[in-house]
């Protein structure tokens, strides 16, 4: 799938593995809390500018990212899922990408879409339901790699092509996919990625989409859990850029979402939305503050809208948004 791996912090949460005396958990209950406070202060004037250029699509003079960054040595090593991919020859997903599919509810019958395809396993995984699946992606060694691993019994195919413009007719898919892709395009390029989606599916379809990291678990809540991290002696694992615990990020993941910003971005590309966020599920041996942080952070807005990592949704034709525009 198009995305990079969100890396090992993608799954990250606040642990402990002693219990702290009730001095230590108060002065990290108050680090927490005043960070938290003073990050969502200092950023909501990057907020205001995110919006706007959301609005003005203000990156428009910002480059694509080079196709041949995503060659066959980062999807068999950096792309999400890769560790499932290699060990079970495509046959599993990752936790991330199952529950992506699980949410599109592909059935027997249905054609569907997968925008940025990345190895193909989500395209065999339709198959096996019965659905007739097509995959695009810009990248060659891509391509490559989903019609391997879907040999003769490929479905609809794996073709060479760009989001931007869909080698296919209109009204025509019952679900476009696009997993881990959003975070790898310049929010011009998602515009016209969205307007593409739209204008293949059917009249009831649906788009859905996973992305991650939540751009203000990044950019709020990164740094309160880095310097918790270091004050219990765990800094050099934490980089002061989240993206550079992958390093390859840095260069490909242009465009994170926060919740808030994606479901701006598909009303503005006339689309009725669902979107919400999720984190995968820990199990670590922790303390008791740690367990009572956690279950607060991930839990209780509004912490949670910033310590959530993962963003999803599933968005459906606004066709009252689409009239009073008119045709694009």
């Amino acid at each position: 799938m198009p995305s990079s791996s969100t890396t090992p912090l993608a799954e990250e949460r606040l642990d402990d593995t002693t219990a702290p005396n009730y001095n230590l958990s108060r002065t990290w209950i108050l680090i927490i809390y005043e960070g938290l406070v003073e990050r969502f202060v200092m950023g909501s004037l990057e907020l205001e500018k995110e919006q706007k250029a959301v609005r003005g699509h203000g990156d428009r003079h910002q480059p694509s990212v080079d196709s041949e960054r995503y060659d066959r040595a980062y999807f068999l090593s950096a792309c999400e899922g890769y560790t499932e991919f290699v060990n079970s020859e495509g046959r599993h997903l990752s936790r991330r990408l199952e529950q992506a599919f699980e949410v599109a509810e592909v059935n027997a019958g249905m054609r569907v879409l997968d925008v940025g395809c990345g190895r193909g396993e989500i395209l065999t995984h339709c198959t096996e339901r019965g659905a007739t699946a097509y995959g695009i992606d810009y990248s060659a060694d891509a391509v490559r790699l989903a019609s391997e691993l879907a040999g003769e019994d490929g479905g609809g195919g794996v073709i060479l092509a760009d989001a931007k413009a869909l080698p296919f007719g209109s009204g025509v898919f019952d679900r476009v996919l696009m997993f881990d892709l959003v975070e790898h395009l310049h929010r011009w390029e998602l515009c016209q990625a969205l307007a593409e989606a739209r204008r293949v599916l059917e009249h009831g379809g649906r788009l859905i989409i996973h992305t991650a990291p939540n751009a203000w678990y990044d950019r709020y809540a990164y740094p309160v859990v880095r310097l918790v991290r270091t004050l219990m002696g765990q800094g050099n694992s934490y980089p002061r850029d989240p993206r550079a615990i992958t390093p390859v990020n840095l260069d490909v993941h242009v465009n994170e979402q926060s919740a808030l910003s994606l479901r701006d971005t598909l009303k503005r590309a006339s689309f009725r939305s669902q979107v919400w966020l999720d984190t995968p599920p820990q199990d670590r041996s922790e303390g008791v503050f740690f367990r009572v942080a956690r279950h607060v952070l991930f839990n209780w807005p509004p912490f949670r809208w910033f310590f959530e990592r993962e963003v999803f949704a599933v968005a459906r034709i606004d066709h009252r948004r689409v009239s009073r525009r008119g045709p694009t």
